[in-house]
């Protein structure tokens, strides 16, 4: 059996971004490369599909785990560290190696189950359109059949280590990223009433938003709108032609996502207009919120229960407003995505370096219990096709 702990280090200490992840494949396909599984690897991508079989034929169940890192340059402190200016921010070095051992265990319980399982190790998560990618290159009908469920999970470096989070409806919300340029006239810092400057419309239009997001989020329904970035000019006595925003909007519906994108344009387009500039906007990338059907979640919860107990779950109230191409995979197929703590440091851990952060820490322990569940869930997710076949 494989050292997941020691896969998942190192993994970690060679993260690579977007699609293009020679490193993290190769390292996984050796990890495999002992099982009697059949391996499907793409040319437009690092993306990796893995085919285990019962003992019988059956219907397919999906598990899924994402490559690829973050463009994040790691504090230093572990072992096993990146040092390559790039970092596994989000635990996907985690989940690669969970679904190694649950591929394993799957193997070692073949003449318990019937069917297949199709698991997908997905680049591009981040950002790069990776989950669209595999999908309209038809990963999956890889067994023949569309799968009857999906299950994934997700670690959080503030979350309880070895609790698992999920609810039905939306676990993860759905997001729009999308720019902003604001076009004025440059001209000397001196004579400003001779330009039009677009640096001070680009700070009311980050101001407008603020207001937005408090006249229109509620805890029930929340709205939330970061602008991660905003890039204007080159000196300080140089009135820039533009500046640009890069604004990341995230919500519970897609539908609420794009009316408030929107109304961010329309805001910053009316403050622009008053002052006589325009602006452009252009959408980078949307998502659907990660959405989790009742009887997965059931489904989730009695395995999460009898593998750990009754303490390990915890069911949510509100969605987390992280956003996953997970979701969709899951507006194909139905199925679950499940949230696991894996804070490494003493409580409080919502008071600890989040997901995305150069700081950010998990600890590995929970690996084993990843790849537990989602072998255990897949066999019992068949076992339940298997009964409802004719």
């Amino acid at each position: 059996m494989t050292d997941l702990i020691a896969l998942r280090r190192q993994l970690h200490a060679i993260p690579e971004l977007a699609l293009d992840l020679p490193g993290t494949r190769a390292a996984v396909l050796a990890a495999l490369d002992h099982l009697p599984v059949k391996i499907h690897t793409y040319d437009s991508s690092s993306a990796i599909a893995v085919v285990v079989s019962g003992t019988k034929p059956g219907g397919t169940v999906l598990l899924r785990s994402d490559m690829d890192a973050l463009p994040v340059l790691e504090r230093p402190g572990l072992s096993f560290a990146s040092t390559n200016g790039r970092m596994h921010a989000c635990g996907h070095d985690l989940l690669m190696a969970g679904l190694v051992g649950a591929i394993e265990d799957l193997v070692s319980r073949r003449d318990e189950w019937a069917g297949d399982v199709l698991a997908v190790f997905q680049p591009g998560e981040e950002g790069a359109g990776g989950a669209q990618l595999m999908i309209d290159e038809n990963v999956l009908m890889t067994t023949g059949s569309l799968p009857v469920a999906s299950f994934g999970v997700h670690v959080l470096s503030f979350y309880e280590p070895g609790a698992f989070h999920c609810r039905v409806g939306s676990v993860m919300a759905a997001t729009s990223n999308f720019e902003l340029v604001i076009r004025g006239w440059g001209g000397h810092a001196a004579r400003p009433h001779q330009a039009l400057d677009p640096v001070s419309v680009a700070a009311m239009t980050v101001q407008g938003i603020q207001t937005l997001v408090a006249q229109r989020s509620s805890p029930a329904d929340p709205l939330v709108v970061t602008v991660g970035s905003l890039v204007a000019g080159s000196a300080p006595n140089v009135i820039p032609d533009e500046a640009v925003l890069l604004i990341s909007l995230r919500a519970t519906t897609m539908a609420r996502a794009r009316d408030a994108h929107e109304l961010i344009v329309g805001i910053s387009r009316g403050m622009a207009e008053a002052y006589g500039l325009s602006v452009e906007a252009a959408l980078i990338a949307e998502l659907p919120p990660t959405v989790s059907d009742a009887p997965s979640v059931e489904l989730a919860q009695a395995v999460v229960t009898d593998l750990f107990g009754p303490d390990a779950y915890r069911p949510m109230t509100l969605p987390e407003m992280i956003s996953e191409d997970f979701s969709l995979f899951l507006e194909a197929t139905g199925g679950a995505f499940v949230l696991v703590g894996a804070a490494a440091g003493e409580p409080p851990y919502e008071e600890l370096p989040t997901n995305h952060s150069a700081g950010a820490r998990f600890d590995d322990v929970v690996v084993t219990k990843i790849a537990g569940f989602l072998s255990e869930v897949a066999i019992r997710r068949l076992a339940q096709d298997q009964k409802a076949r004719p």
